[in-house]
């Protein structure tokens, strides 16, 4: 095992005690012998989370709950491994905007008491780089809110990495429309208080990052009707092999069982699918002066001039003056080696092309 996997806290260490509690009796406390002591650590972690929420709900009181957002939010989409995480941090290079960063995702229950400390003294608990694609990490740097639902205890696919030879967990949370009505009611106040704590520290107009927002259009024009989305696409066959990448390399990091992958291959496929059915479902709510939508190929050959575009589409403000920050950015990525990964044999993209040839053809990556 790598220096870097060894010291990497699991995610589940930010929850409060409820939610890591409620995560074990769901999957039936069936944790791989060989990560046995993993719950005694979060158990107690999760009971310090639940001590520092209380204390910081008590310090701040009404005043978090009073918060109101400047702006609605811009909304990244797209689906795994498309590039969302690379708009993020590009986005974020603006001084207009503010993020969820890093430590508000996995510690949503006390950062605003704790984050400096974390800055200071924590930074040794995170790898330089994400194991999936070697981007950077870091607590300051910007993050998938999805995590934060997570540790906030509420239904998420992404708690199937936590117990990756069970069955895919909450498959229902990723377009919120299977939930029941006050399970979803829930989840729309626990998004909204994460935010209002976030806009706390930091008023500015909020960019949210995460592929599950893909399914999410109608409950999240209910809560901010005028978010803008910026949606992603990349070349299928790319995604394909990325994504498998992506899961394997979760379960193996952060699950709490020895990962098998089994069935992992028709998850892959199955959600594909019906992450972009409910896009084109729903896409027509959006006012179309709100919606933007981008190729990951024309982003990575002109960052600039696909930027530019963004900024011109969505109204996002001044682009010249932002345009130096963007330059500095991308310069500063001029060593990062994207993934490489073998061609996929013949019969695997006829199968791609059996299940996803809709949305190959419909966004012109036809061979």
């Amino acid at each position: 095992m790598s220096h870097d996997t060894e010291w990497t806290p699991r995610i589940w260490q930010g929850c409060n005690f409820p939610a890591f509690m409620r995560l074990l009796w769901k999957n039936s406390y069936a944790v791989g012998l060989p990560y046995l002591y993993m719950p005694l650590v979060m158990t107690t972690t999760s009971v310090i989370n639940s001590a520092l929420q209380f204390v910081q709900e008590s310090w701040y009181g009404s005043k978090l709950e009073q918060v109101k957002l400047t702006h609605d939010p811009l909304f990244i989409i797209g689906h795994w491994r498309t590039g969302t995480t690379l708009l993020h941090e590009l986005l974020a290079q603006d001084p207009a905007f503010t993020y969820p960063n890093t430590y508000h995702c996995f510690a949503p229950h006390h950062f605003l008491l704790t984050e400096s400390l974390a800055e200071r003294f924590l930074r040794w608990m995170l790898p330089s780089r994400r194991p999936m694609d070697n981007m950077p990490v870091g607590w300051s740097r910007p993050q998938e809110d999805e995590f934060a639902l997570c540790m906030l205890g509420q239904p998420s696919p992404y708690l199937t990495i936590a117990f990756p030879n069970h069955p895919p967990q909450d498959q229902a949370a990723l377009d919120l429309d299977g939930l029941p009505p006050r399970q979803r009611q829930a989840w729309k106040r626990a998004f909204l208080r994460f935010l209002q704590r976030v806009s706390y520290r930091d008023p500015r107009r909020l960019i949210l990052k995460s592929p599950t927002h893909t399914c999410r259009i109608p409950t999240l024009l209910e809560l901010f009707p005028q978010a803008q989305f910026l949606h992603i696409v990349r070349n299928p066959y790319v995604i394909y092999a990325s994504t498998m990448k992506l899961w394997q390399s979760l379960y193996q990091t952060h699950g709490l069982q020895t990962p098998t992958f089994a069935g992992l291959e028709e998850y892959v496929l199955s959600t594909f699918s019906h992450l972009y059915r409910r896009l084109q479902a729903t896409r027509s709510l959006v006012p179309s002066h709100n919606f933007c939508e981008v190729r990951y190929e024309h982003l990575i050959a002109n960052p600039l001039s696909t930027m530019q575009r963004v900024y011109d589409e969505l109204r996002l403000g001044d682009f010249p003056s932002v345009r130096p920050r963007l330059e500095a950015y991308w310069q500063s990525q001029s060593g990062y080696q994207t993934n490489r990964f073998e061609p996929l044999d013949q019969g695997l993209r006829d199968k791609l092309r059996r299940h996803w040839g809709e949305v190959i053809a419909a966004y012109g990556y036809e061979e």
